[in-house]
């Protein structure tokens, strides 16, 4: 993934399950998974291919279980899962007929291909995960990102390089991943950055000749969802490591989204890291996106034997547990059009309104604009009732009576004790059309 935020380009539509799956998994595993000190490891320490060659000769992942990570996806509710296939380190997990940089010639092994296989066999959407910066072809041009950036004779280097030749290196791969293993659902590019940064030119679409390798990617893969970062249009936006406060926007117009979230800050393995979000942040995350009409595709990384660490597998199985009861609020939901009060958060799927509590009430909550809209109320977890009431406005507090709420208010009864949940959620059915509004 980037370090820094990459250019946002005007969308197209992305095929309808893809907004309506709403909760993705991403698996990010390579040689640097094996050093442990982030995916950016090599430009970090600025190493050279020689040096970094040292993971490729020891590169044994004996504990990557495909089979394994697919099932743990759909347990914690994922519905699609994207793997990188090839990250700046230039590795590719698959059998490349124009490089011997990869995991079949190193241990003779198509990780990709178990990785296909193990997905659909789940019953899940298959997405593969390709780096448009290749650190390791001997024809990639030295930018800012690169680890031999500082080195004295970078730009000589540069000059002697044929970048037309990595291009046709570049989309030739491309062509393999889309080729040989059936049907891609999704095809996440990284990245371009055209910025100017320490001397260095940025990496525009015309280096990878962008506009070719989309024509490309759909006309192989017809009906597959591409990202924004070829640095043209695609079919979303892809925000990585913040949470937009509100639904992004392009020229005005919302547009389809994906936040794209790791458990610690860092995307590969990251050993010493042990910054890492608790469930309930991870849920709130989640519920938040889907608020906002967005999907969050949330990261794992495999240790340097392929192997899910612990502190993934149980994030997973919490988020699972919760989308076990809770997931009818997140599948196929999206923005609400009414005011979440606070300490909540709305989502709507048809003829439901789901009401998120980050904090649990005491006593009542109440909801603008919802009297005479809502036919019935429960919590989703266990389907027990939940009462309302509207009440006149005029009706004037006194003692242990509460007041009126304004007119259109919606009041819920909440019980005193909290739910075993990571975040309840209040399931409401709405009237079609809206009833008369009746207060007590």
């Amino acid at each position: 993934m980037t370090e820094s935020s990459n250019e946002i380009a005007t969308p197209t539509t992305p095929a309808a399950w893809f907004s309506a799956d709403r909760f993705g998994l991403f698996v990010h595993f390579g040689l640097y998974s094996m050093a442990a000190r982030h995916e950016w490891v090599m430009s970090n320490e600025k190493t050279s291919t020689d040096d970094y060659q040292r993971y490729a000769d020891h590169f044994d992942p004996d504990r990557f279980d495909a089979t394994a990570i697919a099932r743990e996806a759909k347990k914690a509710g994922a519905k699609y899962v994207v793997l990188t296939a090839k990250h700046h380190e230039g590795f590719a997990l698959w059998n490349t007929a124009v490089s011997e940089y990869s995991s079949v010639q190193t241990c003779g092994r198509d990780l990709v291909a178990e990785f296909v296989d193990a997905v659909r066999a789940e019953g899940l959407r298959v997405g593969l995960y390709f780096s448009l910066l290749d650190w390791h072809h001997p024809d990639y041009l030295i930018d800012a990102h690169h680890p031999r950036r500082d080195h004295p004779d970078a730009r000589a280097e540069n000059a002697a390089k044929h970048p037309e030749r990595y291009r046709e290196f570049l989309h030739a791969q491309v062509t393999e991943l889309l080729t040989d293993y059936g049907q891609i659902d999704y095809l996440f590019y990284d990245f371009t950055d055209s910025r100017e940064a320490d001397g260095w030119p940025g990496k525009t679409p015309e280096d990878w000749d962008s506009e070719r390798l989309l024509a490309t990617t759909r006309r192989l893969q017809p009906g597959i969802v591409v990202n924004d970062r070829l640095g043209i249009p695609g079919d979303l936006v892809t925000p990585e490591q913040y949470q937009p406060s509100s639904p992004p926007l392009t020229d005005g117009i919302p547009v389809a989204w994906e936040a794209c979230q790791t458990l610690n800050g860092s995307w590969g393995y990251d050993r010493d890291n042990l910054a890492f979000k608790e469930p309930d942040l991870l849920l709130r995350m989640l519920i938040d996106t889907v608020s906002k009409n967005g999907n969050f595709l949330l990261n794992i990384g495999p240790d340097g034997r392929g192997g899910m660490a612990e502190r993934d597998r149980s994030r997973l199985a919490a988020i699972g547990e919760w989308m076990r009861r809770n997931g009818r609020a997140v599948y196929g939901a999206g923005a609400s059009e009414f005011t979440a009060p606070s300490g909540t958060v709305l989502t709507s799927r048809a003829d439901r309104l789901y009401l998120h509590l980050l904090h649990w009430p005491f006593g009542h909550v109440h909801l603008p604009g919802l009297a005479g809209r809502v036919r019935y109320a429960q919590l989703l977890h266990d389907g027990s009732e939940i009462a309302f009431e509207e009440s006149d406005p005029q009706r004037k507090a006194f003692n242990t009576e509460p007041g009126g709420q304004p007119a259109g208010t919606l009041t819920l009864t909440i019980p005193p004790v909290r739910p075993d949940a990571a975040v309840p959620v209040i399931e409401l059915f709405l009237c079609n059309p809206p009833q008369a509004s009746v207060t007590a």
